[in-house]
């Protein structure tokens, strides 16, 4: 199924051919780096989210089955959510492998996914865990700006508008999301931990977990990040 192949000029093919899964805190910067891969060797970026949300719009049958529960503002349970990622990744466009956003999120995920991998011909899954310094990390999501006209992202510490507070494109005013306050960010962080600590040591006893340093630029992360993939067995 995951063969490597070349295009009739006869250059050489990058394929990823396997799942790729980005562990790491809100404000750590995997949904840009997880963008970027899938761009890279051109394959799906699958985050359960948009998974769901297209089902629903469909009324597919896990899509009728799940529309409640999110409504309810629930959890959907493992039963559909894993259903559904087996489901995607036969898709033609999973041939050559594909990034997960926000997916597997516990341990009884992970295992099954290592499962499903396995029966579909995949390379075991190469997971990449982005580690920041918890004070840095803060400072980041606390210190985002967005502009209300276009959208624009600022960073009152390490990226901040020419005028005080207004976009530096069409001069919109900038403003701070809720969930990006202090008081409510703190909480969220520690709760990540608390969730993903067994994760990431369940694909550490597997040796599948490489590390970013992710306080670098997004240039640097993109480069340690393809270096380990394009170092992986």
């Amino acid at each position: 199924m995951n063969t490597s192949g070349a295009p009739p000029d006869g250059k050489s093919v990058e394929h990823l051919d396997r799942a790729v899964i980005f562990l790491g805190p809100p404000g750590a910067g995997k949904g840009t780096q997880a963008k970027e891969l899938a761009k890279h060797y051109g394959v799906p970026h699958l985050s359960t989210g948009d998974m769901l949300r297209e089902n629903i719009a469909k009324g597919t049958p896990l899509g009728i089955k799940a529309e409640p529960v999110m409504k309810r503002g629930e959890l959907v349970p493992d039963s559909l959510v894993l259903k559904m990622v087996a489901q995607r990744i036969e898709e033609p466009d999973c041939t050559h492998g594909f990034v997960f956003d926000g997916f597997p999120r516990t341990v009884a995920q992970a295992q099954y996914l290592t499962i499903l991998l396995r029966q579909h011909g995949y390379k075991p899954a190469l997971v990449v865990h982005f580690v920041i310094d918890p004070k840095l990390l803060l400072r980041r999501i606390t210190g985002r700006r967005m502009c209300k006209v276009g959208g624009e992202i600022y960073n009152i510490y390490e990226r901040p508008p020419k005028c005080d507070l207004r976009c530096d494109h069409d001069g919109g005013e900038l403003e701070q999301r809720p969930d990006d306050r202090e008081e409510i960010v703190g909480p969220r962080l520690q709760a990540y931990e608390r969730q993903t600590e067994p994760l990431v040591a369940y694909y550490r006893r597997l040796g599948r977990l490489h590390e970013v340093n992710a306080a670098k630029s997004v240039d640097e992360v993109k480069r340690q990040v393809l270096d380990i993939v394009r170092g992986a067995r």
